[in-house]
């Protein structure tokens, strides 16, 4: 095996379809790395009618209790495939998922005898208590730091895209070495989208006021604050409207809490759109992308604004601290109704402002968060990892 021509394996319990940061970020590093020269598998789940792609191998996959948007690979299916997988001689696997996609990950490297990695997407700590209601809260974050610290701690490396997330990984008493690198941007990626054609598609007058929030409409992503600051909004700029996009369980509880703001006409919810058509369109019409998520491990949705030129109004909570730290393209605002409404509505009256914040969002999204450079990063990781485990085996 030569560094500069590695065979990986990926292995998920989530992709697209399935529309999420995972996804977004499992295609990226594979495109890049495949750029390198290396080859990059991927197990993934069969969500149904989705076409054969080379190097990705589809499993069964399970509802995932709570969430039937999502999938768990289904491990009987895995080990039907598991001499087809054994004979590739991987160099390396990279799980990307805690579930079966972990246990399937950690057994197929002893097997084969080579390093696992692991990215620890999802701050489960502040997500598992949304969809088990009825357990009580400190006991179910006290049962994800442990899950955590198990399932980390059996892995020869960690892939953490935020300092946030390694400080909380760190503090659940994880020892396993980690690895700031953070999913980048492919900039040919975001050359496309036609803000004009999304407005005249929703009948979306070019001069109204337009907010933008892309990504699953779940109880974390705090969309509920944003309906909130959104109504002291409205009595500052009355025509103002709020695109939600994307799919997910919270949706039924947000379309109610527009009902009882009396928000009817200012919030526009729309479903998951095709990433390289639909979806840039809707990024590229608004004035503002706003977010106030407590959970994101990074929060790529903001970069993909910025990417835009798009300005983006977010709380820097988590991961998304290390993106709005330089407060490049983007305002910092409190989880505060007040404080977050008056930001928006300096961007929304103040064109002076709002192209500023356009030019700096573009430049630092696509140059200071390149997915090249990501990848390469990357690389070097997994051709440090094969070499020392070639030194232990040898010893």
């Amino acid at each position: 095996m030569r560094d500069t021509n590695m065979k990986i394996l990926y292995i998920s319990d989530v992709f697209f379809p399935r529309v999420n940061g995972v996804s977004t970020s499992i295609a990226t590093f594979r495109s890049e790395l495949q750029k390198l020269g290396h080859r990059v598998d991927l197990a993934a789940p069969r969500y149904g009618g989705e076409p054969e792609e080379d190097g990705i191998i589809r499993f069964d996959g399970r509802s995932v209790p709570f969430d039937p948007e999502d999938r768990w690979i289904h491990r009987k299916s895995v080990l039907e495939h598991h001499r087809h997988l054994i004979a590739q001689q991987y160099d390396l696997v990279h799980v990307q998922t805690p579930f079966v996609a972990h246990r399937v990950g950690l057994r197929l490297a002893k097997e084969l005898g080579v390093p696992v990695v692991e990215t620890y997407h999802t701050f489960f700590e502040e997500y598992l208590y949304h969809y088990l209601p009825f357990a009580p809260r400190g006991w179910m974050r006290g049962l994800a730091r442990y899950f955590s610290r198990h399932q980390c701690n059996r892995v020869d490396a960690l892939v953490v895209p935020s300092r946030a997330m390694e400080d909380a990984l760190t503090s659940y008493g994880v020892h396993t070495q980690m690895y700031r690198i953070p999913t980048g941007l492919k900039p040919e990626e975001f050359a496309c989208g036609n803000g004009a054609r999304f407005r005249d598609k929703y009948r979306i007058p070019t001069d109204r006021p337009t907010l933008v929030h892309i990504g699953r409409v779940a109880f974390e992503k705090n969309i509920s604050f944003l309906l909130r600051m959104l109504r002291r909004l409205v009595s500052k700029i009355p025509n103002v409207l709020l695109v939600i996009a994307g799919e997910g369980p919270a949706v039924p509880s947000l379309k109610q809490q527009v009902q009882e703001l009396d928000l009817d006409g200012h919030v526009l919810f729309l479903g998951y759109m095709d990433r390289g058509t639909e979806l840039m369109d809707c990024y590229r019409a608004a004035d503002g992308f706003v977010f106030a998520s407590r959970t994101e491990t990074q929060g790529l949705v903001l970069l993909e604004a910025m990417a835009l030129s798009v300005p983006v109004v977010s709380t820097a909570v988590m991961g998304t601290r290390d993106i709005l730290e330089p407060e490049k393209g983007c305002l910092v605002a409190q989880e505060d109704e007040q404080d977050f409404a008056a930001k928006v509505e300096s961007l929304l009256t103040n064109s002076q402002l709002r192209n500023r914040l356009r030019r700096e969002a573009r430049e630092y999204a696509l140059v200071e968060w390149n997915a090249a450079t990501m990848a390469q990063r990357l690389a070097e990781v997994y051709q440090g990892l094969t070499r020392e485990h070639r030194l232990k085996t040898a010893a």
